[in-house]
């Protein structure tokens, strides 16, 4: 079985919207507008491209990743690797071509069934709705955070307000940083 990764950078009160920049919300950018920048907190992102062998994304960030990523040598790993969008109104015509294999699921079934595949690890890169619905079906194995010491306030989350059983999650790596950055990631246990 694969393992389903979902990583995100998270404000101290739970907002992923709009790290880099992103138009549409009035924080958008908050990860270099607010924080000094320290290149060792970053080394996270580094090994995810390394270590992961798919992404996973749903559509609204696919439609923001796929006209930029492709492009982009610090991204350059995924070129290579298959994506996977999960949506229901994205159609192929709508798939860019020069991103590589791309392939839409229409269901949380269909990533269960990916998940039973063989190969590595899948990274779930921005994509909150997609990260909700995997976490209250149980789909994400572990989370990678970076966390930034910014209260947001409004904003998508990371997690669910679903009302549901507890999840409980294991530190496996901590690491802070001078400049306030939390690395932390976490394994779901099952």
């Amino acid at each position: 079985m694969r393992t389903v990764i979902s990583t995100a950078f998270i404000s101290l009160d739970g907002v992923v919207e709009a790290p880099g920049g992103e138009p549409g919300y009035r924080n958008s950018g908050w990860t270099f507008k607010e924080v000094d920048f320290v290149p060792e907190a970053f080394e996270i992102k580094e090994r995810e491209q390394r270590e992961s062998t798919a992404i996973l994304m749903g559509r609204v960030s696919y439609e923001a990743f796929s006209p930029v990523w492709p492009d982009m040598a610090e991204f350059a790993h995924y070129k290579a690797v298959p994506k996977y969008v999960v949506s229901t109104t994205l159609t192929e015509d709508k798939v860019v071509s020069n991103w590589g294999e791309t392939t839409i699921l229409r269901s949380l079934d269909d990533v269960a069934a990916l998940k039973e595949t063989d190969g590595g690890p899948i990274i779930v890169h921005g994509s909150a709705s997609l990260n909700n619905s995997l976490s209250d079906a149980g789909l994400i194995d572990r989370y990678h955070l970076l966390g930034f010491p910014l209260l947001l306030g409004a904003g998508k989350r990371l997690f669910s307000t679903s009302d549901k059983d507890t999840q409980k999650l294991k530190l496996v790596e901590h690491e802070v940083y001078g400049n306030g950055l939390q690395k932390q990631v976490f394994d779901v246990v099952r």
